[in-house]
């Protein structure tokens, strides 16, 4: 198993990702965005993979902030070194616009945008031979993309039904307390994406200001019955 990159603790992961998101600077806000990765626990060599930067110049960037902490960050790369994030745009404006149409539907494979997939988008687009994945989020963004979880939704749900019985709900509860004072009330679902308890955990790219859906339906194969005793003293 690979060895867990040393990361000094001038920042917390949340403070950490936090610059990340608020950098206006592509160069630094693609710095945080390696030490945060590497502070969940990632190596240095998959951290610079996935933020598109070279193994060495990672190492570099991690070095400087566990010596220099916050301002190491900020400091210049020595030499003439030139970096994706300082690079000219990669799409045209006639190209960027093609992008954001193309963003309204979905990608060759039927599937979700990813940030890969437009890497590989732009990529077939401007004939370039390798686009960093990075870049693609970078352009989503550009393209006033964010990445949200979605709302979850029952394939067979009813949006009045489910309205009026959270309306009912408490009604409903309050007379069973009273017609049973002494008794304790306890509400159990079973299909949860029905009454939208359910969490949806995988989060997708959508335009900033409106919220995805996932339409679900779980399907269950009962392998027996578990009975719930509950004893009364006398």
């Amino acid at each position: 198993m690979p060895k867990k990159a040393y990361l000094a603790s001038h920042l917390n992961t949340l403070e950490l990702k936090k610059r990340y998101q608020q950098s206006k600077n592509p160069i630094e806000s693609r710095r945080w965005h390696l030490l945060w990765k590497i502070a969940q626990g990632w190596t240095i060599k998959n951290s610079a993979i996935a933020v598109g930067l070279s193994y060495g110049y990672a190492q570099r960037i991690v070095r400087n902030y566990n010596q220099y902490g916050v301002i190491g960050v900020k400091i210049k790369p020595r030499g003439k070194e030139k970096h994706s994030g300082g690079k000219a745009a990669l799409l045209s404006s006639e190209q960027f616009q093609k992008l954001t149409h193309a963003l309204e539907s979905k990608p060759s494979d039927g599937g979700i945008w990813t940030g890969v997939k437009v890497a590989r988008w732009i990529e077939k687009e401007t004939g370039k031979e390798r686009v960093w994945n990075q870049r693609g989020w970078d352009y989503l963004k550009k393209c006033s993309y964010s990445w949200q979880r979605p709302r979850r939704k029952h394939s067979k749900g009813n949006l009045i039904e489910q309205n009026l019985f959270k309306q009912n709900l408490p009604i409903l509860v309050k007379q069973l307390e009273k017609k049973y004072p002494n008794a304790k009330i306890e509400v159990w679902f079973f299909d949860e994406h029905r009454v939208g308890l359910k969490p949806i955990l995988k989060k997708v790219w959508s335009p900033i200001g409106t919220r995805p859906q996932a339409i679900v339906q779980h399907q269950y194969e009962w392998r027996g019955c578990l009975w719930f005793c509950r004893t009364k003293k006398r």
